[in-house]
């Protein structure tokens, strides 16, 4: 791998990787290499204009320079040459002396996108958008904060779950869901693994996590929206209220973070110009009421009809929060019983407040989380109220009539925390491939 060249001695090494560009001057050719670990300049004296008399070796090297000044970006190359450590060299102070050159892919000439392509075009062609380093660097960073994530539960024995995204019926209402044939019957894609995570409870798992796809039918073109997604979800048993899973999602979180700073921390800085740091616990918790006050306070009405914040109103919290407690985090709690599904817990002695929260980070909700309700009768009810039918969620209910602790979780979109984590300006950059609603490919 190019990443590992300066650590050798001077000598013949071989290496391989696609053409970034070509120098092609008179005397000498320059060709910036480039693999999935860094770049590296080849180095050529050119040799031209042969006449009759010219040796073999001439001959070759004629042809090694004809090569070389036909490569076209992206070509794929093998290169075996002399390694020379050199500090006037910018990149990385090494270069490699070419010997002998093997196409192993050819390019075409044009390429499609170019750097300022749209990033609507930039998708069309991902896998060439992907190439670039800062775009590979989003997903290596991707696999150390989820590698960090599931050590963090693995250490403090969580079981990891892997639960069906085909449904046999609504996981939280119809809305936004998709329907397909399934056999004789139908079917729907999950829009999370709420009740799924929920069934470990009296199936006595105690602590469980999913990374995995979700799907929403949301004809949403924001930034943030996207309808397959990757969420992240926990759940545990045996708390007293909401406030052991936000303790336990933050210190998740701060492991997460952690991991990304001590491995990428300079990396993140050179691409993006973001000083990511860790973040403080613990985070600051503002109920709704008192966050819509701080909203109003600093000269913005909310337009909402249903009492939650809107996205500017989310912004202009966390700024509140950030000026007033430097934390980029944020609970938002005390959700009140109208915008909360029908299994979040309602407050004791007050049922017109949730035991639930929502997380901001970076002026954007990144999770929602909540205490859930695990008593049969007070769920049936709480369905009724939301107008949904207890017959349809039978086998949902049937998990809460043979004994299941107080239990609560959270689920987080992977892409959102990436994309605030990194200050880019939409959860298209920070998914592999994006699915919305006008794109199924590539």
């Amino acid at each position: 791998m190019i990443s590992q060249l300066s650590a050798l001695p001077d000598g013949p090494v071989t290496v391989a990787g696609w053409v970034e560009t070509v120098r092609d001057q008179k005397k000498v050719q320059f060709v910036i290499l480039r693999d999935e670990s860094g770049a590296l300049q080849l180095v050529n004296p050119a040799t031209r204009d042969l006449d009759e008399t010219a040796s073999a070796d001439e001959i070759a090297a004629a042809a090694l320079t004809e090569t070389i000044g036909a490569l076209a970006h992206g070509t794929m190359i093998r290169v075996t040459g002399e390694l020379k450590h050199d500090e006037r060299v910018k990149l990385g102070g090494i270069e490699v002396k070419i010997a002998t050159l093997e196409v192993v892919s050819e390019a075409l000439p044009e390429t499609p996108i170019a750097d300022d392509s749209s990033l609507d075009k930039r998708l069309d062609w991902r896998f060439l958008d992907l190439r670039r380093p800062e775009a590979s660097l989003i997903f290596k960073i991707q696999t150390t904060f989820e590698h960090a994530l599931r050590t963090w539960w693995v250490e403090r024995d969580f079981i990891e779950i892997h639960t069906p995204k085909l449904m046999a019926s609504a996981s939280e209402s119809r809305a936004e869901l998709f329907e397909m044939e399934y056999f004789e019957t139908k079917a729907y894609l999950a829009q999370s693994p709420q009740f799924f995570k929920q069934m470990a409870q009296p199936a006595g798992f105690g602590k469980v996590f999913e990374i995995a796809p979700a799907f929403r039918a949301d004809p949403s073109f924001t930034s943030r929206h996207a309808t397959e997604f990757t969420s992240i979800d926990a759940e545990i048993s045996w708390i007293d209220s909401h406030d052991d899973v936000m303790q336990m999602h933050e210190q998740l979180l701060v492991a997460g973070f952690t991991a990304v700073v001590e491995k990428h921390g300079a990396a993140i800085e050179a691409a993006f110009g973001v000083e990511l740091t860790v973040p403080s616990t613990p985070f600051p918790r503002i109920p709704l009421a008192e966050a819509r006050q701080i909203v109003a306070e600093g000269g913005y009405e909310i337009p909402r009809a249903d009492g939650d914040l809107d996205p500017e109103g989310e912004r202009r919290l966390s700024a509140w929060v950030r000026a007033n407690h430097s934390s980029d985090f944020v609970f938002v709690t005390d959700y009140s019983t109208g915008i909360r599904p029908f299994y979040h817990m309602r407050r004791e002695g007050d049922p017109t407040i949730t035991n639930s929260y929502d997380l901001l980070y970076n002026g954007t909700e990144i999770s929602t989380g909540a205490q859930r309700e695990h008593r049969v009768d007070v769920l049936i009810a709480q369905a009724r109220e939301k107008g949904l039918e207890p017959e349809e969620l039978e086998f949902y209910l049937d998990f809460f009539r043979y004994g299941v602790p107080p239990h609560g979780g959270f689920g987080m979109g992977l892409a959102r925390v990436l994309m605030l984590m990194l200050g880019l300006g939409s959860i298209r950059e920070t998914t592999y491939l994006f699915r919305g609603p006008t794109r199924l490919l590539p």
